[in-house]
């Protein structure tokens, strides 16, 4: 089932933020503490001809990737820290049999459900078979259209893409959401390259497929037939959605339709029917990819209902595999991991049992998490950081050269409307519903599933509650939501490499500032920029101030459409752009808040770097990484953010500030005129 909350734009892949920002430690303690590591750098390497390789060559010679890991980092790192505190959380929880129903009880028996894998080793398939004899009784087109609507109580829906979420014009009002689905590669472009890498990723994907129907009895054969089906089936549907660049578009991917109007759109699909079958009144929709609707409405009369059958099997065992015995887990396993993103071995079942019930009951974890690792004081420090980097970015909205009295008024505005979340919730959700035993697994993730569904479809035409959160506390990201105009800092992120109490401000505003000022530019990107202060999709701005944006991000995109990965795989500046436009302008707003210190006014040199250059060290520690090749293949075609090599080189490219903090001058790889440096916020 998908559910898609809101439309948040994260810092990144695993990660970013941060905590507060304390006064500066005397300069013998700074002295002592060793806050970017140089034994990593490469000083043979000009830091005007690639920053990046200077600041981190000899790590990136030296690292060597685990083998359960697409890639090793700064990230990488962090996130084994939180997953280990998080263990730490679990086995208290299941080590203490308390009252039934209270949160140590839920979390703990989920983890022990997960962990007893010799229980779900006998069950094999069994937990899934309800579902594939649903499948099997299947007769027509009509009824599966049926059971899909079915499933989405139980988190089993299928075909349509199905949500609630504000309505983008009216964003204090939640709206029905339907946008394009049926796929179960990364993206459309998956079914249709032809390159070698593209076609090992395609037979791949048919041998997963084969092999979970040999895993239920089918032979070899009819597998094979039955998979070949699947992606030709697939393939078709992917031909009517849209691009992940076109899916940028808030005002393309909003249409409103009536109920009737929707009907028109898909004939043969009784939706009366199966909207009563989900649960959902509403007499008007939002849909997003019109385009795939109408091909499903053909495709589900014109494809053999046979192959359609197929495909709901092969997707509900796929949906289920991770949470079966271990011939399933491998398969999903040998396709989404070892082919896609290229890891070695599987990683620690505690590990996915970590990530697994921050998923699914994040605000039972995430009070427990925070009462152990985040302080009650942090909120108050992280959000005078926050205020500080606001405040900068005021001033540098009103000193614009290119925008118009008018539009800069409703920026000002806008930029004074965020709401600002940090840490966790003020209050939490329940999950009273929710029922947990410590030796049903399944069950366990069909209570959560259900849940998730009861909660979301209460929603639907009713007011909007802005208090809710789209990641919880533990997670290791941040996030910009358009719709709430707000930013969020969950406390997961609040971490070094992001912030540390005993650092100089150079390296928090360069790591931390960076993030702050990444998240509050989303609100201003190519996307963000198209809603206003309360949050609804409206154009606030003169025609003249959008074309000139517009050609100030053009030099954005076509900086960014040069650099290259694996040799010749190009970044897609434009589906990257918002990213780009985030990280540049953090890393200017961040620079100009640091000045505003004591130590950015001052010339004193720690570790022998001035402030500036440790400013400018600080982030290329926080994008120290190394990545598979199978994995950055798939990211540049899927991720919105750029190569971490290029969160760095890219911005610095564009700041004076770098220039002249490490001597770059014409002529130096790095160096970009004037003209073609980006200005836009």
């Amino acid at each position: 089932m998908k559910i898609k909350k809101m439309k948040l734009t994260k810092w990144g892949l695993i990660a970013a933020v941060m905590l507060m920002v304390t006064a500066c430690k005397n300069k013998s303690d700074q002295q002592q503490a060793v806050f970017f590591d140089k034994s990593g750098m490469d000083t043979t390497v000009k830091p005007g001809d690639n920053f990046f390789l200077y600041a981190n060559g000899k790590w990136l010679k030296n690292a060597k990737i685990p083998a359960a890991e697409t890639g090793w980092g700064s990230f990488y790192v962090l996130r084994d820290k939180n997953e280990a505190n998080i263990h730490q959380i679990l086995d208290y929880a299941a080590a203490h049999d308390d009252t039934a129903g209270s949160i140590n009880q839920k979390v703990g028996d989920l983890f022990k459900s997960g962990m007893d894998t010799a229980a779900i080793e006998k069950l094999g398939y069994d937990p899934v078979k309800p579902q594939l004899a649903k499948i099997a009784g299947v007769k027509d087109y009509k009824d599966l259209v049926k059971l899909a609507a079915d499933g989405f109580k139980t988190g089993d829906g299928f075909l349509l893409g199905f949500y609630i979420s504000p309505d983008d014009r009216i964003s204090t009002k939640n709206a029905a959401h339907f946008d394009q689905t049926g796929l179960n590669l990364p993206n459309r472009d998956y079914y249709f390259k032809t390159d070698s890498a593209s076609k090992k990723i395609l037979d791949g994907y048919v041998k997963y497929i084969a092999k979970l129907f040999t895993l239920t009895g089918v032979d070899a054969a009819t597998a094979a037939k039955k998979a070949a089906g699947i992606l030709k089936l697939e393939t078709a549907i992917a031909a009517s959605h849209l691009t992940p660049v076109q899916l940028r578009d808030p005002v393309k991917n909003y249409n409103k339709f009536t109920f009737a109007d929707f009907q028109k759109q898909v004939p043969d699909i009784d939706l009366t029917d199966a909207f009563n079958r989900m649960g959902l009144k509403t007499d008007t929709v939002l849909v997003g990819q019109p385009g795939y609707y109408k091909a499903l409405d053909g495709l589900l009369k014109s494809q053999p209902i046979e192959v359609w059958k197929d495909k709901a099997t092969f997707e509900a065992l796929s949906g289920a595999s991770t949470y079966l015995s271990k011939a399933f887990r491998d398969a999903h396993f040998d396709f989404f991991g070892k082919v896609l993103n290229g890891q070695k071995q599987q990683r620690d079942r505690w590990k996915l049992m970590s990530e697994d019930i921050d998923n699914g009951l994040g605000e039972l974890l995430g009070q427990l998490y925070v009462q152990k690792y985040f302080p009650p004081d942090a909120k108050k420090r992280m959000l005078d950081l926050v205020n500080n980097l606001q405040a900068v970015y005021k001033e540098r909205i009103e000193k614009l050269d290119w925008m118009s009295a008018e539009t800069k008024k409703r920026a000002l505005e806008k930029l004074a409307a965020f709401t600002k979340k940090i840490g966790y919730p003020d209050k939490w959700k329940k999950y009273d519903d929710v029922q947990i035993s410590k030796d049903a697994y399944y069950q366990n993730e069909q209570s959560i599933a259900a849940h998730n569904y009861r909660e979301m479809i209460k929603k639907v035409g009713k007011p909007v509650d802005r208090s809710e959160w789209g990641m919880t506390p533990p997670t290791i990201d941040a996030y910009s939501n358009p719709l709430f105009n707000e930013i969020v800092f969950p406390a997961g992120i609040l971490q070094f490499p992001f912030f540390d109490k005993d650092a100089d401000d150079a390296i928090n505003y360069g790591a931390i500032g960076v993030v702050i000022g990444h998240e509050m530019t989303h609100g201003f990107d190519d996307q963000g920029r198209q809603y206003d202060k309360d949050g609804n999709l409206k154009d606030w701005w003169t025609k003249e101030d959008a074309a000139k944006f517009k050609a100030r991000v053009k030099v954005l995109i076509d900086q960014y459409s040069q650099f290259t990965i694996l040799g010749n795989l190009h970044v897609n500046g434009e589906l990257t752009q918002g990213e780009n436009l985030a990280d540049v302008g953090g890393c200017m707003i961040a620079y100009q808040a640091f000045k505003n210190t004591p130590e950015g006014k001052s010339d004193t040199k720690i570790d022998g770097f001035t402030p500036d250059q440790r400013f400018f060290l600080s982030l290329t520690k926080v994008w120290q990484s190394k990545i598979r090749d199978e994995s950055a293949r798939m990211r540049i075609s899927v991720d919105p953010h750029s190569p971490p090599m290029y969160r760095v080189n890219g911005p610095f490219s564009n700041m004076p500030e770098f220039y002249k903090a490490f001597n770059v001058k014409p002529g130096d790889k790095m160096y970009r005129p004037d003209s073609l440096r980006v200005k836009v916020w």
